[in-house]
């Protein structure tokens, strides 16, 4: 029988896991499907792990993976993804405000040839007016960019068929931008558009720095823009400091014009100093990346790892 996983990392969810089960389960009962859902605790704090637990004792088609510690949510979801064996996965995350009811459009979405079924968000309800136009601004950013076609207003919630998961794991990278790695594995991807909902409970673990550096970790991964750049703008400076230096030494020569001394030379010193700072800067980050990968410490370590009550299914 074909089979279809769900993939849920969370961080801390715990208040809302028995609604989203009831939701999902509400979902596996109406598709002619062999379904099994993965809850992946990114080392959670909260009583996430035993609400987990609980539900698996109640569904024989809930598995569950616990982390050694939080290792942030891109290599929770890579975890989970490892540890699925099905025909098709979708990925979702436990705070509802993508609804798990989308499953059913995402498969017939599948089933018509589509490797990869993605979600895109119309509406972000219960988000401020200043997170929407960061997010906005970040993927036409990306777009722009890189090469790679990273889908608009999408997020992690996507379904992908199998030959797609097994050409996902062989990204190995350790720093994991997953939207980017979503996109870049190919083969035929179809959207479904849909109103995202606010959170069901508890509040975002996605705070304006951990955003910025997101942003940071995707443009890094996929795009070389931010070296080019500061090599324009080092070309560009130079020129300036170079005609800037021709105008002075014109104007004292020709019309005995004094050096302007002490604030000149600070402009010129700061604004050059800063422009190498920068340039600095965006060179460690890559340096930063390839020290990070070359040390090839396993993606992630796994505490426990409860399959389903094949048994009960």
């Amino acid at each position: 029988m074909t089979s279809l996983s769900v993939v849920v990392p969370a961080y801390n969810e715990g208040e809302g896991l028995r609604e989203f089960q009831r939701r999902v389960a509400a979902v596996f009962d109406t598709l002619d499907l062999d379904c099994s859902v993965l809850y992946v605790d990114d080392g959670s704090r909260d009583d996430t792990w035993s609400v987990m637990e609980s539900l698996r004792a109640a569904d024989g088609r809930v598995a569950t993976l616990k982390l050694s510690r939080n290792f942030g949510k891109e290599l929770a979801l890579t975890a989970g993804l490892d540890h699925v064996d099905a025909d098709a996965v979708v990925v979702i995350d436990a705070d509802l405000q993508d609804p798990p009811e989308l499953i059913a459009d995402f498969v017939a979405k599948w089933r018509e040839g589509y490797d990869v079924v993605y979600g895109t968000r119309a509406s972000r309800a219960g988000e401020t007016a200043f997170k929407k136009f960061t997010s906005a601004a970040f993927y036409r950013v990306m777009e722009r960019m890189t090469d790679l076609p990273i889908p608009r207003d999408t997020g992690d919630f996507r379904l992908m068929s199998r030959r797609a998961i097994d050409a996902l794991k062989q990204l190995r990278e350790r720093q994991r931008f997953m939207k980017g790695l979503f996109t870049w594995v190919g083969f035929p991807q179809a959207s479904i558009v849909y109103d995202r909902d606010p959170r069901f409970a508890g509040d975002s673990k996605w705070n304006y720095w951990r955003l910025w550096n997101f942003a940071l970790e995707g443009i890094t991964s996929f795009s070389s823009f931010p070296l080019r750049l500061a090599t324009y703008v080092g070309v560009v400076a130079a020129l300036v400091a170079f005609v800037f230096g021709i105008v002075v030494f014109a104007k004292a020569l020709i019309f005995g014009d004094p050096v302007r001394g002490y604030p000149s030379l600070m402009v010129v010193v700061l604004f050059l100093g800063g422009v190498q700072l920068m340039a600095l800067g965006v060179i460690g980050e890559y340096l930063g990346r390839t020290y990070v990968e070359s040390k090839q410490r396993p993606l992630y370590l796994i505490d426990r790892h409860h399959p389903p009550r094949s048994g009960d299914r």
